[in-house]
């Protein structure tokens, strides 16, 4: 036992640190055993046998050969006789702020530890115990030395455990976790230093719950990532529970120390027990179709059987455990959902000092010159209604002292007109906040795809007479085959819901359509806008279009015409582009059953999950913050946009006729909306009809880097299509993404198929563009470009007057 103690380092036993003896210091010492050690070489140290030593095989065979006296023992029986110690270096990250009732289980916690209440480990192995036939486990470890450190300040706190294992014992591939604390702590790694193949890692980041609220042990993996078919036996089960637990079984409430995923639908949103006006219709089924979101398991509310009874801030919305804020993104999340608060609530701030409306343009540049002095009290009715952190809100009521100043928006930095030029504006179609939904103009006038019966005459009220004047000399047939006519089209997803809208108080808004014309400078320009209203009878003037102006009164009916153009582009952009994705339901909605469906199927040892867990960080409980006050009945999208409480149904409405998961990718959107054509001479393998269209230009080089990155990983794990389909995870995590998680859409055909290399890489390439780029570039610009009210006005209060009107 005293040469094992000298290989395997014997300070690592004594509790002192850790050191690992080369081959020729250990010659040094005992001149007559002929064997090496190489403790840098992390490959397993595997014996003819097939079984993995936990030390050298070299030094079992000496301990074998130096065996004089009765029989023989087998190779296992002998490695089972030679026990040695191995250490656990545990990474514990303290929280930075801490309450009066955290502190106090904190102290708890200290002396428990003393008395036996510990933090309990245990190592398992990747092979099974060939008597039992489990996985092979080192004795039970405590956690060394917490109660001594409890009072350390530093962010990272390091414990030791030490354990007990035979020679037999195999590579360690998980390791059990059992709190017996009063209070979670966050576990961030273990190191397991004194194996022969080397410090085994487990990156953990996960709270761990006292047994007293979740009794049964944690478990977590090594780095080493393991396909289902290839998993170590003794790995095979510990892997199949924890994804068992991961998903729950689809009943209770949900405690906020859970770490259950599950799917329900969109009844949360409303408030019926609070007040009739306040409830919502349910987005999730056959009549309002809609990605699903994770399960809470709230009680109804009394009012509304199939409406999921609110929980209102401060109070927190359950999400996973592990998915929740960590304290420095909980702080600059709180700190920028003040600034959008207070940005949207302008009008209200206005309202609340004067009792009416902005007098003329200098008001508005004074919010950012020298502020908007707050009436007494006000403050507290603004963070009453949008409770922040006490924290931020006590800095901004005590520096500001009542005043209320915004920080100037990009857009007014260089040249504070510049919003209001044509040039300008056809540019942010392209390079701007919402740079997704220009398209090439391919028919002239555009056609509705709305149903005739219901919503009217199909054809466009533009005409060749409208945008003649203003095409270098080209006829509208010419600009077509040259591809210069280009189309913000917001008529189909706005006219449905017009006279919903136009029926609230204070909000009025038209279903636009802007032509805009490619200069031979390859610049855009908008030259006419289609401003359409609901037909109410073959008498009703329900279309208008409005042209470049010729005159100063022409001049503000353009200026107009234009800003219900950029109130439709900021609805759209909140609505479906970043909330179907946050602000599109692109980016944030339609992604949240794919990471649901990753965390119920996919274990943390799959690569693929390895690879997506990045950009699934914190989408969760973003998604949750935007459904308690974000999306919510009376929230700020209400509040601030024209679609007022109708905003969620033309996500739905957009989420049925638009989305498809085959076109999110960007070379697929940009062919899709005409913006590039396939061309395989190009280095991206399409061909940009606009050449200076800054979001394609940068995005493609952001896509290619991403697709070449996937294909490298995918194709280090998968060989072959048979791989891919063989993989009972991974087909399942795509199957409930699908079937579950896009249930209303499950019957589609555009779905892509999940057989090959090729079909991985497409998916997870589209995945991580989303998640990614897309969602940067459809989020950051909010405040450079919206912050400017004007520039991008999202509630428009009135229709643009004739010049017969009083």
């Amino acid at each position: 036992m005293a040469l094992v103690k000298e290989i395997m380092g014997h300070p690592l036993i004594s509790g002192r640190p850790s050191l690992v003896f080369s081959a020729s210091h250990f010659k040094k010492k005992t001149q007559t055993t002929q064997f090496s050690i190489k403790p840098f070489d992390r490959r397993p140290k595997t014996s003819k046998s097939g079984v993995v030593s936990a030390i050298s095989e070299d030094l079992v065979k000496t301990l074998r050969f130096s065996t004089t006296t009765g029989d023989r023992k087998s190779e296992e029986e002998e490695k089972a006789a030679v026990k040695f110690k191995v250490r656990a270096v545990v990474t514990v990250r303290n929280k930075n702020k801490e309450d009066f009732k955290e502190t106090l289980f904190k102290h708890l916690d200290a002396f428990g530890d003393k008395i036996g209440r510990n933090i309990v480990l245990e190592l398992i192995s990747t092979e099974l115990d060939p008597k039992t036939n489990l996985p092979k486990k080192s004795n039970a470890a405590v956690l060394q030395d917490w109660s001594e450190k409890s009072k350390t300040k530093a962010e990272r706190v390091h414990y030791t455990a030490e354990f007990t294992v035979d020679a037999a014992f195999g590579t360690p591939g998980a390791i059990t976790i059992m709190n017996k604390h009063q209070k979670e702590f966050f576990l961030e790694c273990i190191t397991i230093e004194g194996f022969a193949l080397g410090p085994v890692h487990f990156p953990c980041n996960s709270w761990v719950q006292s047994q007293n609220d979740h009794p049964e042990k944690r478990i977590f993996f090594t780095n080493q990532p393991f396909l289902p078919s290839e998993t170590p036996e003794g790995l095979r089960k510990p892997r199949g529970k924890e994804l068992k637990n991961l998903r729950g079984d689809g009943t209770g409430v949900r405690r906020l120390s859970d770490r259950i995923y599950d799917f329900d639908v969109y009844n949360d949103l409303g408030n019926p027990d609070k007040s009739s006006e306040l409830a919502r219709p349910k987005l999730g089924g056959k009549e309002r179709p809609y990605p699903r979101r994770c399960r809470t398991g709230r009680q109804p509310t009394d009012t509304d059987n199939e409406a999921e009874s609110r929980v209102e801030k401060p109070l927190p919305m359950y999400v996973p455990r592990d998915e929740q804020f960590e304290e420095t993104k909980q702080d600059t999340f709180a700190a920028g959902r003040l600034k959008a608060v207070l940005h949207h609530l302008v009008p209200s701030l206005k309202a609340s000092i004067l009792a009416d409306d902005f007098s003329d343009f200098g008001e508005i540049d004074d919010l950012y010159k020298e502020g908007l002095l707050l009436k007494l009290g006000f403050q507290d009715e603004i963070f009453n209604k949008f409770p922040l952190p006490k924290g931020i809100v006590n800095t901004l009521q005590e520096s500001s002292k009542g005043l209320l100043k915004y920080d100037t928006p990009k857009i007014l930095s260089k040249d504070k007109n510049a919003w209001l030029r044509d040039d300008e504006f056809a540019r942010q179609a392209i390079a701007g906040i919402n740079p997704v939904n220009i398209e090439r103009v391919k028919t002239f006038p555009p056609v509705s795809n709305l149903d005739p019966e219901i919503y009217g005459p199909q054809h466009s009220a533009l005409t060749s007479d409208h945008i003649i004047g203003h095409l270098d000399g080209l006829s509208v047939q010419q600009a077509l085959e040259e591809n210069r006519l280009y189309m913000l089209d917001y008529h189909d997803i706005f006219l449905p819901f017009l006279d919903q809208i136009n029926a609230l108080d204070g909000r009025k808004a038209y279903a636009t359509r802007t032509i805009f014309f490619l200069t031979r400078l390859g610049t855009l320009k908008p030259v006419a806008i289609e401003l359409s209203l609901p037909s109410h009878g073959p008498n009703h003037r329900s279309k208008r279009v409005v042209t470049p102006p010729v005159d100063a009164t022409s001049n503000w009916v353009w200026q107009l015409a234009k800003a219900h153009v950029s109130s439709n582009d900021a609805g759209v952009h909140q609505l479906v582009n970043h909330w179907l994705v946050l602000k599109t339901l692109r980016t944030h909605a339609c992604l949240e059953p794919f990471i649901i469906a990753a965390h119920r199927q996919l274990s943390a040892m799959h690569p693929i999950f390895k690879l997506l867990d990045p950009h699934m960080r914190y989408t969760l409980e973003i998604n949750a913050l935007a459904r308690q006050s974000l999306i919510s009945a009376d929230g700020v999208i209400e509040g601030g946009f024209t679609a007022g409480q109708y905003g969620l149904e033309m996500s739905s409405a957009a989420y049925k006729s638009s989305w498809r998961f085959d076109m999110e990718g960007l070379p697929a959107d940009l062919i899709r909306r005409g913006m590039a054509v396939p061309d395989p001479t190009q280095p991206h393998g399409l061909k940009l009809l606009i050449e200076d269209y800054p979001y394609a230009n940068d995005g493609l080089l952001i896509w290619s880097a991403i697709q070449t990155w996937v294909r490298t990983y995918v194709e280090r794990y998968y060989p072959n299509s048979n791989s891919i389909q063989t993989d009972s995870e991974l087909q399942s995590w795509y199957s409930e993404s699908i079937n579950v998680g896009h249930a209303d859409l499950r019957e589609t055909e555009w779905w892509p198929k999940l057989d090959t290399v090729d079909d991985l890489v497409s998916i997870l390439t589209t995945l991580v563009w989303l998640a990614s780029a897309q969602h940067a570039a459809l989020n950051f610009g909010q405040y450079p470009y919206g912050g400017y009210v004007p520039n991008r006005p999202p509630l428009m209060r009135r229709l643009i007057p004739d010049e017969s009107d009083p």
